[in-house]
């Protein structure tokens, strides 16, 4: 399928990059690593006038230790240079796993952690060709009033499918985000609406920056599963992000300190299990907690026909994938 026509901006600064978001703020698309957006645009769910490439700013690209401890990413930074970050696989290597998953090499040397944290949610039915779309009569998140996930709703249910995200979510991360009334920094956890098709509390003119991963989250032991159709290319059906720091009980024996469990691909949103802190923290790992904890993460989880396989195997998948990868966690 040919692109539609469009107009490339190249910005070589944030600020130039702002100003072209307001003046063209109803008809632009970002482009990063445009591993989501050029496919996307093939396929006419999107015909922006305009394509604001950010490659040329420097200032987003790069990972750096910060004097408080912890460490900021630029949102242009590539997946591939976060999976092979020495730093980040021994300070936070639930994020370098999980971007080690993301695709496949070639476009993990595209992709940037800026564009995994604002990919746009799909299902069968969106993520499609003009033709498709137009022979379902279309649906709520483009051009129609009808959701085919969950006939008769008024709600998007397309599923967010992002690999790193969840993985941040464990670690507290942070986002900055600038726009032409100044930067402003919020919670990973805060920026995801859990509707499916206005998925991301992002202004029209505004750009993600930055990342920032808190100190206090830093060499917590941490592992990412993921079930997908194919072994590379594929989004994730279901994703489990799992950090978890251990200490001694005096005894030799080590109990769990605090962990935390995010999933993807489930739900409109990637999320956080609540409940599983409490549910682990203070106690010796066992058979029966991590069975206990994914019981957890798979009601949680609430995935609907958004792909090819059915909802119920994905939901239990997370059951089995959140069980494996708290004993991974923990052995390592």
């Amino acid at each position: 399928m040919s692109l539609p026509p469009f107009k490339v901006l190249r910005p070589r600064s944030i600020d130039e990059a702002i100003g072209h978001l307001d003046k063209h703020a109803a008809n632009i698309r970002v482009l990063a690593g445009g591993t989501d957006l050029i496919p996307s645009m093939r396929q006419r769910l999107f015909e922006p006038e305009y394509v604001l490439d950010l490659r040329r700013i420097p200032q987003l690209r790069g990972i750096k230790q910060r004097p408080d401890g912890g460490v900021e990413i630029g949102a242009l930074t590539t997946l591939r240079t976060i999976e092979r970050s020495e730093f980040l696989r021994r300070h936070y290597p639930v994020l370098t796993e999980a971007a080690a998953t993301v695709a496949s090499p070639v476009l993990r040397n595209m992709g940037t952690i800026g564009g995994n944290i604002c990919l746009d949610t799909r299902c069968l039915w969106y993520n499609q060709s003009l033709t498709w779309r137009k022979g379902c009569g279309f649906c709520i998140k483009k051009d129609g009033d009808l959701c085919h996930v969950a006939p008769g709703g008024t709600k998007c249910w397309a599923a967010f499918s992002g690999d790193t995200p969840p993985a941040l979510l464990c670690l507290k991360a942070e986002i900055e985000m600038a726009g032409p009334s100044g930067v402003r920094r919020i919670a990973l956890q805060d920026f995801y609406t859990g509707l499916g098709d206005s998925y991301r509390k992002l202004q029209s003119n505004e750009l993600v920056t930055r990342v920032f991963l808190p100190r206090e989250t830093a060499n917590y032991t941490g592992v990412y599963r993921k079930l997908r159709v194919r072994g590379s290319i594929d989004y994730p059906l279901a994703g489990v992000a799992v950090v978890m720091k251990r200490a001694s009980n005096g005894n030799g024996v080590g109990h769990i300190s605090d962990a935390r469990i995010g999933i993807t691909a489930v739900n409109p949103a990637p999320l956080l299990v609540k409940g599983a802190t409490e549910l682990l923290a203070g106690k010796e790992l066992n058979d029966a907690l991590a069975e206990a904890v994914g019981d957890l993460a798979a009601k949680t989880a609430k995935p609907l026909t958004t792909s090819a396989l059915t909802p119920e195997y994905r939901r239990e998948m997370i059951r089995v994938f959140t069980r494996r990868a708290i004993l991974a966690a923990a052995s390592n």
